[in-house]
């Protein structure tokens, strides 16, 4: 079927798990994860491994999808899937860089499945450290039904953790920019300094850390 043809949701939910089913005839998990470009928070990585005769209409590729519908899929997602979420915080993600941290937390997350898959299927990431194959899939989120599954895990899950900090840190605007780069993010930087949430590799070219909060 062509791209340029609109599909109906149920349509597209299909052409989904199509894909995991055309690639892997045992069991499947899909990794991926929300929060590497933030200048705030943990990385946030899940592995879903979803049952493929119980379709959710709507699952996408989570960037796609508005915050209130993706709140909706992971409730009901996580009633039916056996995945694992791992949040990997700022401190590895200082000492490892972004990428290895990445790495460390899909691993993580694979070998905290309940049950262990026959294959795994990762939105774009390479050379990880895991005893059952995978393929690295370009933009599968938008092409596998388990990665974009796991996509709305992992992006949900790292959005709620950075709505609670920002009751901690209120001047930041977390609850809004979830550790993201904004404008106003980076005036606050100036202003208040970073706190302890704040990846001092990635925010040493908008201030002075000398003086961070540990």
């Amino acid at each position: 079927m062509s791209d340029n043809v609109k599909l109906t949701p149920f349509e597209k939910v299909m052409r989904l798990i199509q894909f995991d089913k055309d690639l892997c005839d045992g069991a499947l998990c899909g990794v991926d994860e929300a929060g590497r470009g933030p200048l705030a928070g943990p990385v946030s990585v899940c592995a879903c491994s979803m049952p493929l005769d119980e379709p959710i209409v709507g699952i996408d590729d989570s960037k796609k999808l508005s915050e209130k519908k993706r709140e909706a899929l992971y409730e009901q997602i996580v009633e039916i899937a056996d995945y694992c979420v791992v949040l990997i915080d700022r401190e590895t993600i200082d000492s490892i860089n972004i990428l290895q941290a990445t790495k460390l937390g899909m691993s993580r997350a694979v070998r905290g499945l309940k049950n262990k898959p026959n294959k795994a299927f990762v939105d774009a990431v390479t050379k990880l450290d895991l005893d059952i194959p995978y393929d690295a899939i370009i933009k599968g989120d938008a092409k596998s039904y388990n990665i974009a599954a796991a996509s709305i895990i992992a992006k949900v899950t790292r959005d709620r953790y950075m709505r609670e900090l920002d009751a901690e840190y209120p001047m930041y605007g977390f609850a809004k920019n979830k550790g993201y780069g904004t404008a106003e993010h980076i005036a606050a930087l100036g202003k208040y300094g970073p706190c302890a949430e704040h990846r001092r590799t990635f925010i040493k070219n908008f201030v002075s850390i000398e003086n961070a909060e540990a």
